[in-house]
Formats: structure tokens, C-alpha cells, sequence
């Protein structure tokens, strides 16, 4: 098992399912490259990409590194008062937009591979 699947493991209940999907839909869906950072998950392109952060109301903050740049048309990234990060905080699988998260995605991967 990977460094980022035993931290994930390390989790329950709806903490480790939102975790565990995400973490197939970033890794082996679009190939993202994951490492513990920070202590948590990261996951890379050229360069680092996003993260997914527990929360302590028990719930998973998918996390932009340069969501700031990002063009959030799907109205879900949220800064926080952050001035480069940009998070969607999920408490289930079932509430999770798939194919919107692909979208937003699929726009942070392109940011990433032109720089």
C-alpha cells in the first residue's frame, strides 16, 4: 500500500469513502502522481496541483494549490480568505458533483501543463 492509501485507511467512515474516491478519480482516472505532503495527500502534474485536507467537522476539502487562477464557472471553489487556494469541502460521496469536479479538474490540469 502507497504512503497516501495508508494515510486514507487511517481515517473512517465518510472521512475515508469521499477520500478513497477522489483519491481514484486523481490518481488513477487522470494519473495524477500522489505523495504525503504536509501531511496530506498531494497530487501532482508538472507541479503541484491539489491536495485533500480532513477537516475537523469530519468532513474532506478538495483543495486547488492555484485555484485563484482558476475560472470557478461551476460556482463551487471557495477562497476562504485565501489568496491562491481555492477548496470544495465534501461530507459524502453522494454529494459530491462528479462531473463538475472533472471539469474543474480538467481545467487545473491544463493551467498546470502550460505554467
Amino acid at each position: 500500500m502507497s504512503p497516501v492509501e495508508d494515510f486514507i485507511y487511517q481515517l473512517e467512515g465518510k472521512q475515508r469513502e469521499v477520500l478513497l474516491y477522489l483519491h481514484h478519480i486523481l490518481k488513477n482516472e487522470l494519473n495524477l502522481t500522489d505523495k504525503i505532503r504536509y501531511k496530506v495527500p498531494f497530487y501532482f502534474g508538472k507541479s503541484w496541483l491539489c491536495y485533500l485536507n480532513p477537516t475537523k467537522d469530519e468532513k474532506i476539502d478538495l483543495s486547488f494549490i492555484h485555484g485563484n487562477q482558476l475560472s470557478n464557472e461551476q460556482g463551487l471553489l471557495e477562497s476562504r480568505g485565501r489568496k491562491q487556494v481555492c477548496s470544495i469541502t465534501f461530507d459524502e460521496v453522494k454529494n459530491i458533483p462528479t462531473q463538475l469536479i472533472y471539469d474543474i479538474l480538467q481545467e487545473a490540469i491544463l493551467l498546470d501543463e502550460v505554467g
